[in-house]
């Protein structure tokens, strides 16, 4: 059935359309020839929405246009093209952020067995795992963190528009959670200042009251976190890693005070962070000495920053660190371990992992560590009913005979893997079956079938040509890599897991130690000090001259 579109703009008049059928891609292509034009330079705009191509395959109808519908063409250049496709992708990209950063959040805050072979937990600027509140707590500090390291890291792009869009989507996650949570980490405060600061390089004057009030809010929570004369967070990590903070702190106290017209105020906040910056110029002969030990220059010039120039604290500091990186590479192989010894296990019905505490208590007092999984993964990880099951003669039975037949099908399907991947490079189905049975790697099956003389020549160049490529040479996967009934967590059905933007934000996550929200290069700071005390020397400026860029 036909429809009627009213088009204006570029060109006025009605096109006739199947709204079933046609896409925005087509309604763009036969307004452009009607405007003789290039459809790459139409824009379409209906209802008060730009009309996207999307994936090319939605039809107008889906798209809410009806009969009678009107649609405003306009013309649009190459410039303006590029920047309506960069906000586009812009968009795209912090949407794609949130969703990854929510159902990362899901996964690992309530327990479920993860879909990656990585977990992520909660630790304390010690390193020590530690438990925030509910679920509903740890999942909303979780997307909280995930946005402030993502926003951080776009920052240091100098993506402040996009950063600060983020640092807001953080902002909402944090306040979702219990506040005496929230008023046990200092995360919250530092977002205030990162959210400051993106004001401050997109100069953005109209958002200096905003900027007030989260500098205070800051200011209260740091005080609370790290003490007023700094004694907690000094206690905890050794040396003044503080400063450069504080600096960013007190210079973006100035410049509020400044353009609020509280000149003595933006002083003293200006000179004090003035003389935390001159504090934290590395001395050439200091970072020498550091670097001539065996140290990277940029690690030197951080402990060097963080222990006020002092080399034997610095060099400490350093070896420390060293120590417990390499401690955080065994705990998190350790982890990792734990995580696939969890997938060998399956899920629980209420798709939780197995519980490995309650497993080793079972396993210590005589039990096989299989069959007490099983029974730990049938009851939800209740150890007593597991353990009513345990000593059930038929229930064990049942039981044991799941194992055996869950083996068998994970074996069934290691094999058909193998099959299928030694198929793929030309070799006959029916002799590589016969030979998987006893050759259970792609390696080894290949070099039977390879060794056999029944191979046509076409077939053994192609095998010779393909075996070129990394193959699986290791043992039939055990349990971890199969996914049976009850064996394996869910898959999204619709397979909309954006594993891209997960890993990306996972990778940041990882990069991430107790000292980086201190790690601060202070050059812009100290540009930006020089730049308003020379305001405030003047003293006839106003607050004009500070504008958007």
């Amino acid at each position: 059935m036909m429809a009627k579109l009213k088009v204006a703009g570029t060109w006025v008049g009605v096109v006739e359309v199947e709204l079933e059928k046609w896409t925005v891609s087509m309604l763009r292509a036969e307004i452009a020839r009607r405007s003789n034009t290039t459809p790459d330079s139409i824009s379409l705009i209906s209802a008060g929405r730009v009309l996207k191509d999307g994936e090319g395959s939605e039809k107008l109808s889906q798209l809410g246009i009806k009969n009678n519908s009107k649609v405003l063409s306009s013309r649009v250049n190459a410039d303006q093209k590029k920047e309506l496709l960069a906000e586009e992708e812009r968009s795209s990209r912090l949407a794609r952020i949130k969703a990854a950063a929510t159902a990362l959040a899901q996964r690992h805050a309530d327990g479920s067995l993860p879909l990656e072979d990585f977990n992520i937990e909660f630790e304390d600027q010690s390193g020590k795992k530690v438990n925030l509140g509910s679920e509903t707590d740890q999942r909303a500090v979780m997307m909280g963190l995930m946005f402030h390291t993502k926003g951080k890291q776009l920052i240091r792009k100098q993506k402040y528009k996009d950063a600060l869009e983020v640092l807001e989507m953080s902002e909402e996650a944090f306040s979702l959670c219990n506040p005496q949570v929230i008023e046990m980490i200092d995360n919250v405060p530092i977002l205030q200042i990162d959210m400051a600061w993106c004001y401050f390089m997109l100069r953005d004057i109209s958002s200096i009251s905003m900027a007030g009030v989260r500098l205070q809010k800051a200011r209260e929570g740091i005080e609370q976190a790290h003490g007023k004369d700094y004694s907690r967070i000094r206690l905890l990590q050794g040396g003044h890693p503080e400063i450069a903070l504080h600096l960013r702190l007190e210079l973006l106290e100035g410049v509020v005070a400044y353009h609020t017209g509280q000149f003595e105020d933006s002083r003293k906040a200006l000179t004090s962070a003035q003389s935390k910056f001159l504090q934290l110029q590395v001395p050439d002969e200091a970072l020498s000495v550091v670097v001539s030990m065996g140290f990277k220059e940029r690690d030197a010039k951080r402990a060097l920053r963080m222990n006020n120039q002092d080399v034997g604290a610095a060099v400490d500091f350093l070896v420390k660190e060293r120590a417990k990186r390499k401690q955080k590479q065994e705990e998190d192989r350790r982890r990792h371990r734990e995580i696939m010894e969890k997938k060998s296990y399956g899920v629980t019905p209420m798709k939780k992992a197995v519980d490995l505490e309650r497993l080793n208590e079972l396993v210590s007092i005589g039990y096989e560590k299989v069959l007490a999984a099983e029974a730990l993964r049938r009851n939800e990880n209740d150890t007593q009913k597991a353990l009513d099951d345990l000593t059930n003669p038929d229930i064990n039975a049942i039981m044991q005979q799941y194992i055996e037949s869950r083996k068998r099908k994970r074996q069934r399907n290691a094999e058909n893997e193998v099959v299928e991947k030694l198929v793929a490079m030309g070799f006959e189905r029916s002799r590589v079956v016969e030979v998987v049975q006893t050759d259970r790697t792609v390696e080894q099956a290949m070099q039977t079938l390879l060794s056999q003389t029944t191979l046509d020549s076409s077939s053994v160049s192609h095998a010779a040509a393909t075996s070129s490529q990394p193959t699986t040479s290791e043992n039939i996967p055990g349990p971890s890599s199969s996914s049976d009934d009850l064996g394996a967590p869910n898959e999204d059905p619709f397979n909309l897991r954006d594993v891209e933007m997960e890993d990306e934000i996972a990778y940041d996550l990882a990069q991430v130690d107790a000292f980086s929200d201190y790690d601060i290069n202070v050059t812009k700071e100290g540009e930006a000090i020089e730049e308003y005390l020379v305001l405030l020397a003047s003293k006839g400026s106003t607050c004009s001259e500070y504008k958007p860029q």
